[in-house]
């Protein structure tokens, strides 16, 4: 009963997924769905992407989180869109919750569209929301065990950032062993390793670079159809 249950919900939930990755391809919208633990940096790598990217696309934001606004009230000091997902104790974003948000949203005047999940390297990677993309964050004080244990965030993420890396040096962070398992994980994916510490970046051009490659690729898909 348990297992029909399940399957019901995930059925639900990618019909809806399906019906919104069908809006943001009409308009030629990137989404990407950042996924990590609490304490990764999410909200410190979305500050800083957007910051960068602002002033060349029209970006918006949906900050999921169990309770709090705290990390949507950061990003509206970017002055972009940004709608509030609380869950009230649910472990992670579903379509339906960010239909829901995006319905609120202007789509004519977006070019990306950046959802920050429910902290969780679980539930999260399970469920479709119409993205583009799954991005999975790793901090280096988590420990270089993580993309073994939680395999699947890093199986279904085409891209996982390795954040503070500012940090690696008072660590035992296995670089090379958690690279390792990630590969394993999925062979495809691309690493982007990133620190913001003190008002210094590093790591975020190749980030950005991206991001604006697949945002370019995505209008080009409209344009081509």
């Amino acid at each position: 009963m348990e297992i029909k249950v399940m399957s019901n919900i995930l059925e639900k939930n990618e019909a809806i997924a399906a019906r919104l990755r069908q809006r943001f391809a009409a308009k030629g919208i990137l989404v990407l769905n950042l996924m990590g633990s609490p304490g990764c940096g999410k909200t410190t790598l979305l500050e800083n992407t957007i910051a960068a990217l602002k002033a060349r696309l029209r970006v918006a934001v949906i900050e999921g989180d169990l309770f709090t606004d705290k990390d949507a009230r950061r990003i509206e000091q970017l002055h972009v869109p940004v709608i509030q997902i609380n869950t009230e104790g649910g472990c992670h974003l579903e379509a339906s919750m960010v239909e829901e948000a995006v319905n609120s949203l202007n789509l004519d005047e977006l070019d990306l569209v950046l959802v920050e999940n429910v902290g969780n390297l679980v539930c999260p990677a399970e469920f479709d929301i119409g993205e583009d993309a799954k991005i999975v964050v790793l901090s280096v004080t988590e420990g270089d065990d993580k993309p073994a244990k939680y395999r699947i965030a890093f199986n279904v993420s085409k891209a996982a950032v390795i954040n503070k890396m500012d940090l690696l040096p008072h660590t035992s962070f296995d670089m090379e062993l958690a690279e390792h398992d990630i590969k394993s994980a999925n062979s495809d994916i691309l690493l982007f390793k990133t620190s913001f510490q003190g008002g210094q970046t590093t790591g975020l051009s190749s980030w950005l670079n991206w991001i604006k490659d697949e945002v370019r690729r995505k209008k080009e898909q409209v344009k081509g159809e």
